[in-house]
């Protein structure tokens, strides 16, 4: 399997950096992975501060790393026990064949704890401290208000398919962590979008290209679908904000 593959290439590369744990969260924890289509979304607690010489490293694994397959898929966030109790604190990551820095988000850690799949070393609860109902549900209203409420005005995005997809997944994830506490997967996220008055067409659109077959889409239909998801998403993110703000 060319994911199993992928990461014993990456654990093995690691390991000369002493990594403390390893831990998969997204959908290759959460049961709704799939293979060629899911990004692979990985944290690492390394042993020791991340010096400019650690960094260089790490850009040389994934470096090496390129030419497997799936590879372009790995992310990998780099923490250490020094700093993994900060949630403001942004930390070297490897995503879309660049290093960067960014911060471990509260969704994140508590999936972590909810669901992390454990690649190596330590389980999460011995590193990370738990996340606060109210912190979480802070965050999430923050990402819908301050983030995706500003790109529904931004039409260009929206005829493309990956703004589509997480528009309205994440909308309807925050929906239900918001309203019951917990986090949900995309397939569940998918399941719960006609409920929420989500467009059909464009809900069945996404079922398609993330679980089907998906069909090489027109140029009239990629306008279209921008228009709906925009209509929709507006309104649909203002009563969910007004609700918990």
């Amino acid at each position: 399997m060319p994911t199993d593959a992928l990461l014993d290439r990456f654990l093995t590369g690691l390991a000369p950096l002493a990594p403390v744990a390893v831990w998969a969260h997204g959908s290759l924890a959460g049961g709704d992975y799939q293979e060629g289509r899911s990004d692979l979304d990985l944290i690492a607690v390394l042993d020791g501060p991340v010096t400019p010489r650690t960094v260089w490293r790490l850009g040389l694994l994934h470096a090496r790393l390129r030419d497997a397959p799936l590879a372009g898929q790995l992310h990998c966030t780099y923490l250490t026990p020094g700093t993994v109790h900060d949630a403001g604190r942004r930390h070297v990551t490897w995503a879309h064949q660049q290093l960067f820095k960014r911060t471990v988000t509260p969704v994140t850690r508590r999936e972590l704890h909810a669901f992390g799949r454990v690649l190596h070393g330590e389980p999460p609860r011995h590193l990370l401290p738990p996340v606060p109902d109210a912190q979480l549900a802070g965050f999430v209203v923050r990402d819908q208000r301050d983030f995706w409420r500003p790109a529904v005005r931004r039409p260009h995005l929206w005829k493309q398919d990956v703004w589509v997809d997480l528009g309205l997944l994440t909308l309807a994830r925050a929906t239900v962590t918001l309203r019951d506490g917990r986090l949900i997967s995309k397939r569940e996220a998918l399941a719960e979008l006609p409920a929420l008055g989500a467009p059909g067409e464009v809900v069945e659109d996404i079922a398609r290209r993330r679980y089907g077959t998906p069909e090489a889409p027109t140029g009239e239909w990629t306008a279209r679908r921008a228009e709906l998801t925009r209509d929709y998403l507006g309104p649909a993110i203002d009563t969910l904000v007004a609700s918990y703000d």
